[in-house]
């Protein structure tokens, strides 16, 4: 078998690197944007935290209002901590959609959110 020229681009001594065919690419990239539609883009999915680093969620008292305090801070006046284990950490998260229709009263006590509040 007749040996190629040598060329920058396919060298021909064995065990050497060899660019990647145009073709190679391109059924790489088609695979990539397969694996993306077939997954329903979930790997691209982005979750909004309720909060910024370095701050917790706090819920208006008597109503859905909410804010976000920094860590070591005290709720402010009309506010209040959400109860242990009922804290939203993401948008639309199991606990952010919650408390769009319940509360705390004064007492701390999980009531339904009046309404128009």
């Amino acid at each position: 078998m007749p040996r190629r020229p040598s060329s920058p681009t396919a060298p021909s001594r064995p065990g050497t690197a060899r660019t990647v065919a145009p073709r190679t690419v391109g059924a790489v990239l088609a695979g990539a944007f397969a694996v993306v539609a077939l997954t329903g883009c979930s790997l691209l999915e982005f979750e909004e935290g309720i909060c910024s680093g370095g701050e917790y969620p706090v819920l208006t008292v008597n109503g859905t209002g909410s804010a976000c305090v920094s860590n070591g801070e005290e709720p402010p006046q009309g506010y209040a901590r959400y109860p242990e284990g009922k804290v939203p950490k993401h948008v639309d998260d199991e606990w952010d959609v919650y408390w769009r229709t319940h509360t705390v009263d004064e007492d701390g006590t999980v009531i339904d959110a009046p309404d128009g509040t």
